[in-house]
């Protein structure tokens, strides 16, 4: 899903260098002198105020966007580093603008910082105002864990700080970053960046220009399984048979059912069991159960609207199902808005044992599942067994 957050021109302000620019030109033009003690300090309210125009914009999410405090991706699950990936390709490279960046305060001699304008020439560029360093985005996404290479981890693990050797003409640390050449570890990743990148707009694409027949037979197979369901808890039908396979001559109610509505339209046969893609076919057990539940939550919810704000009172009852689990009754019984009595069948749980206390916490359970209050309870019902 597309996030609906501002751009990111909108957070920044563009400012036009070239990498020999001079500080003066990366700042705006209404630039206040500061002192050599703010240059060694700098002003932690410009660090908080990126920080929170950043979670303004971003949102909450569960990836850090400032590169000094993010873990490395080698270092998250590997089910997580794709995630991880699509999230930092779709934000692109974290470039705060900030009015005045704080000094290298390793290079007293050098009273020299990162400039805006850098942005501009290199826009695999990130910078951290919690490190105070930069680094480069698609190495950091797609570079391999270094093993004892010296420098090799400057622009994604350590961070680069060196600002005087920016300004070096051909020996421009960046320049020296990218490589002379197609086959240099920053130009590998930035191919891997802009293929990932391209690989997820192309699937977008492919999602959004599926065919309106695909999407109509999924529609209409999907209809099939939910009036079958309906119709079966209707009629208070058991859903399985003995033997689902695809050779027996009796494969259960709900199959059953299915094949018997497609025996009556083409259209429906045409999409349903054999005819279905194999992995969308709607029929199996745990689908069959997920629809279940969504209509008894609806049922639930209705008989919920109808109570209101009246009292209730509650019948309670337990047995055995056929797999000799114990299995919970809850019935209320309430006055309606036209005064009349009615009787609602609520829920059906299993319960560990039939204990006084677990019934008790048992209906407490649905009660509150169901945003109904025990000091609503004007009456209560059971059998005659002396736990109830």
């Amino acid at each position: 899903m597309k996030r609906k957050t501002p751009p990111i021109s909108s957070f920044f302000k563009p400012v036009g260098s070239t990498c020999n620019s001079t500080a003066e030109d990366a700042n705006p033009p209404k630039e206040t002198e500061i002192t050599a003690v703010d240059a060694q300090t700098p002003d932690k309210n410009i660090e908080s105020s990126v920080v929170v125009s950043e979670q303004a914009r971003v949102g909450s999410t569960a990836y850090e966007r400032d590169p000094g405090k993010r873990p490395q991706i080698w270092d998250l699950p590997i089910d997580k580093q794709v995630e991880a990936r699509q999230f930092y390709v779709s934000e692109g490279p974290y470039q705060p603008y900030m009015r005045e960046y704080p000094y290298n305060t390793d290079e007293p001699k050098h009273r020299r910082r990162f400039q805006f304008s850098w942005f501009k020439q290199f826009p695999w560029l990130e910078y951290s105002p919690f490190s105070k360093r930069a680094y480069c985005l698609p190495c950091f996404l797609f570079s391999k864990k270094p093993v004892g290479k010296s420098g090799s981890d400057t622009f994604t693990v350590v961070g680069f700080d060196r600002w005087k050797k920016v300004n070096s003409g051909k020996d421009c640390a960046f320049l020296t970053h990218m490589g002379k050449d197609a086959s240099s570890a920053h130009n590998y990743s930035t191919r891997c960046f802009e293929n990932f990148k391209d690989g997820t707009t192309h699937i977008d694409k492919v999602i959004e220009k599926s065919s309106a027949k695909t999407i109509a037979d999924a529609r209409l197979r999907l209809k099939v399984t939910i009036d079958s369901i309906r119709w079966l808890t209707f009629q208070a039908c058991a859903f399985r048979g003995h033997d689902e396979s695809s050779g027996s001559i009796n494969q259960g109610n709900f199959l059953e059912l299915v094949k018997l509505l497609a025996s009556y339209n083409k259209e429906v046969n045409g999409v349903v069991l054999d005819n279905a893609p194999g992995n969308a076919k709607y029929i199996a057990h745990s689908v069959q159960q997920e629809i279940l539940d969504l209509l008894s939550r609806k049922v639930q919810k209705i008989i919920r609207e109808e109570i209101g704000n009246s009292k209730f009172c509650i019948m309670v009852d337990e047995a055995r199902d056929e797999s000799k689990k114990e299995q919970m009754a809850l019935v209320l019984r309430f006055v309606n808005n036209e005064g009349i009595i009615m009787e609602r069948f609520l829920d059906v749980v299993h319960v560990s044992d039939t204990a006084a206390l677990t019934l008790k916490q048992s209906i407490y359970a649905i009660l509150a599942d169901n945003n109904l209050s025990v000091q609503d309870i004007r009456g209560q019902g059971y059998d005659g067994a002396s736990n109830m």
